[in-house]
């Protein structure tokens, strides 16, 4: 497929590999029509109209791009500027309707996540849930499709996978020496040596705990492991496949004594993809995804999880009503997903209340300070809480969360996606057409080649003051970098002891801060808190850059150092002087030069933001990678400590080594890091955008030598878009109108205040 890249001015595929490839099958129009039972009469018109635009515009590329095909296909060479037109169209062609909207479900143990998609899907046992203890393992994906039957993909590690883990786990559980009756049992209460001893027993049965790395690699796992790393499960029913599903998911305790096949590879398990039929409450393109609290002690598992944070365009940080309002898990998470903001594709959080009617009448009458009024009841006590609940955080949030009604929230998420895909699609599908249709017809007009050198200076010139421009934006980091860098010297000792020290003294923490060592500071279990040093030696830089790191790259409200503001100005001011120029040569007779011009440099600078949106993660986290690089030495000695008061000993060496490298320069090196990184976003910009525009008047001019040939005739092809485009005014005007009309009747009849179900 062709991609982006060749839009920003590289080279474009060769056309062996990409021209003569089919493009994807349509979707029946029955199939269509159920994708939007989720959605009410109203918006359910206007997803159809958006559906049908861009179904007839795929098919209108589709017969271009065959009809292209065909005029170069005994060609021994095809010129260049085809060959950019031909993958162009393809791209388009194969282009995702929608990518899919990911809602991230975020919350601690019990916090009720597995709770609330089972309400929102409206069924109530459908992923296990648990008043008492963590009942989901690993992260679950929920989404609905064209599928008949209800099913799920559980996606386990591969083998090289597993083995890196093994080889960690083993780590942990080796001894080299006798240890006393204290120590035995402070080892054998050690939360990392559990959680290992268990992960062995499940896969190789009892007694795995004590074999070594090599033995382990020529055991046989208690149940055969798929060679496809895959298991599907299907049903026809939801709760056939709960109870299916059910054993792969939750997670047994410890002392369970059951004998269930399924459970055995829970270690191996990486995420699993539950895909449900059509739904009237789940749209089809959103996914909910559980996401266990605190990440995975498997390298491949934590990435997992950080990545699949990152790529959620929404969190819910999901907490119960005893919680919300005070406890340092509930903080974390959600400090955890205002960082996912940060460096990822999260534009939006909101806090999610759950179990509010929980509350112990007496206790909470003791505790009640004010209020005239009495309470009568149970219920009056339950409502009095949430109010105060609910005004405390949002005022302490200050309107970064807002509690959203959940499914209208989702579908009107979804529409407005949609309303925009599909008409940057049509837009993008309708300049490249204009350019197609002028390869057949391209005459040379008069002082044409003096009017486009005149364009390429002007081009030329904005690109020298965008950079400048990014370079103002990028420099205002340099100040809270500093001032972050001088607060981490002063406060590093503090912060690491406060990670270090635990309330039972090293009582079963010897073989967790081991573990912490082996994955390079980090440590990861479902029942502890997440455990980052690099990240807690970083912080007080972060607290520093992170108002101004998040307006950079704000995409909504502009402000004195966003970025994208800069990238709009840009491509406007070209846009105007690409008119300007068109009326000047005579364009108005070609008037599908000038608005291909016009309609091009808005599909190249919108895959611009989408390359930014990707960048700004490598950017954010350098400051932790950079430390992380730094004390690797440090952690692989202390991991390496065994014997008598190992862990006071490992804690040395760790505060030995961090001393060491913040004397050395630790943080001023990371600063170095970030604004390296900043360099090389700001030189990656330029450079897309100056080779996007140079191929794009290139190819625009008629005087480029060897870029075109005769080809076939696409005019009616031409003529088709032209009216699709069109149409994009008429369904925006056509939705709005029919909203209008929907909230009047809703006015005159309040009682009919919506479809059934839209509405937790």
């Amino acid at each position: 497929m062709a991609e982006m890249k060749d839009v920003f001015g590289q080279e474009p595929h060769p056309v062996e590999d990409d021209l003569y490839k089919e493009p994807m099958r349509k979707r029946r129009k029955s199939d269509r029509d159920q994708r939007f039972r989720a959605f009410p009469s109203v918006e359910q018109s206007a997803l159809k109209e958006y559906e049908k635009l861009e179904s007839r515009t795929r098919r209108v590329l589709s017969n271009t791009y065959q009809k292209l095909i065909q005029s170069v296909f005994l060609d021994d060479s095809i010129p260049n500027g085809v060959k950019y037109l031909i993958n162009r169209l393809l791209a388009l062609i194969e282009k995702p309707t929608v990518d899919p909207i990911y809602i991230g479900l975020f919350g601690s143990t019990g916090a009720g996540k597995s709770s609330l998609i089972n309400a929102i899907i409206q069924q109530a046992m459908f992923l296990p849930v648990s008043g008492e203890s963590i009942c989901t393992s690993c992260i679950v994906q929920v989404s609905s499709g064209c599928c008949a039957q209800y099913e799920a993909k559980i996606h386990l590690l591969s083998d090289q996978e597993w083995r890196e883990e093994l080889k960690n786990l083993t780590k942990l559980l080796h001894r080299t020496e006798e240890l006393g009756r204290e120590e035995a049992d402070a080892w054998n209460r050690d939360e990392a040596v559990e959680e290992a001893t268990w992960k062995l027993q499940m896969i190789y049965g009892n007694g795995a705990e004590s074999k070594n790395y090599e033995e382990l690699l020529r055991a046989k796992p208690k149940r055969k492991i798929p060679t496809s790393r895959v298991i599907t499960l299907k049903a026809e029913e939801a709760e056939e496949l709960s109870i299916k599903l059910d054993p792969y998911i939750r997670t047994q305790r410890r002392d369970w004594d059951g004998e269930a096949a399924e459970m055995h590879i829970w270690p191996l398990i990486k995420h699993v993809e539950v895909t449900l039929p059509k739904s009237d409450l789940i749209p089809e393109g959103v996914v909910l995804v559980d996401i266990p609290g605190t990440g995975d002690f498997n390298s491949k598992r934590d990435e997992m999880w950080k990545k699949t944070i990152d790529k959620c365009s929404v969190i819910w940080v999901i907490s119960d009503i005893e919680r919300v309002s005070g406890g340092r898990a509930h903080e974390d998470l959600l400090n955890e997903s205002i960082k996912a903001c940060q460096r990822g594709f999260c534009r939006d959080v909101a806090l999610v209340v759950t179990k509010t009617d929980k509350l112990h009448l007496p206790e909470y009458l003791r505790e009640r300070k004010a209020g005239n009024q009495a309470i009568q009841s149970q219920r009056e006590a339950v409502l009095e809480r949430n109010e105060m609940i609910k005004l405390q955080r949002t005022r302490i949030l200050k309107e970064k969360l807002k509690i959203p009604k959940l499914r209208e929230y989702v579908r009107k998420r979804l529409l407005d996606k949609k309303r925009r895909t599909v008409t940057k699609y049509v837009t993008e599908a309708f300049g490249l057409l204009l350019l197609t249709d002028s390869f057949s017809s391209t005459q040379n007009l008069p002082n044409e080649h003096l009017h486009m050198s005149v364009l390429r200076r002007f081009a030329e010139e904005k690109v020298e003051l965008l950079e400048k421009a990014i370079g103002q934006c990028f420099a205002c980091m340099e100040q809270p970098l500093q001032e972050g860098v001088r607060t981490a010297r002063t406060s590093y000792r503090y912060i690491l002891r406060a990670c270090l020290v635990r309330s039972k003294g090293n009582q079963g923490f010897h073989q967790t801060l081991k573990a912490v060592c082996l994955k390079n500071g980090i440590y990861a279990s479902r029942t502890l808190a997440r455990i980052d040093l690099n990240e807690a030696l970083t912080q007080p830089i972060y607290d520093q850059i992170d108002p101004v790191f998040g307006s950079i790259f704000r995409t909504g409200r502009p402000t004195g150092s966003a970025l994208m503001p800069h990238i709009d100005a840009f491509k406007h001011s070209l846009q105007e002087k690409m008119t300007e120029i068109g009326i000047r040569s005579g364009w108005k007779y070609d008037s599908c030069k000038n608005n291909f011009l016009i309609q091009e440099i808005s599909a190249i600078l919108g895959g611009l933001e989408d390359h930014i949106l990707r960048r700004k993660r490598r950017v954010y986290e350098s400051l932790t990678a950079s430390v992380q690089s730094d004390l690797k030495l440090c952690y692989e000695e202390a991991a390496q400590i065994t014997g008598k008061k190992a862990c006071e000993r490992m804690k040395d060496a760790i505060r030995r080594g961090v001393d060491q490298q913040v004397a050395e320069g630790m943080f001023e090196r990371a600063q170095e890091r970030m604004q390296h990184q900043f360099q090389q976003l700001k030189t990656g910009i330029v450079e897309k955008v100056k080779g996007s525009i140079a191929t794009m008047l290139t190819l625009a001019s008629s005087q480029g030598d060897g870029l075109y040939k005769e080809l076939a005739d696409v005019g009616s092809e031409y003529k088709e878009m032209e009216k699709l485009h069109r149409s994009l005014r008429e369904v925006a005007e056509n939705a709005r109108l029919r909203k209008g009309m929907q909230e009047f009747l809703l006015r005159a009849s309040p009682s009919k205040a919506g479809p059934p179900g839209t509405s937790l």
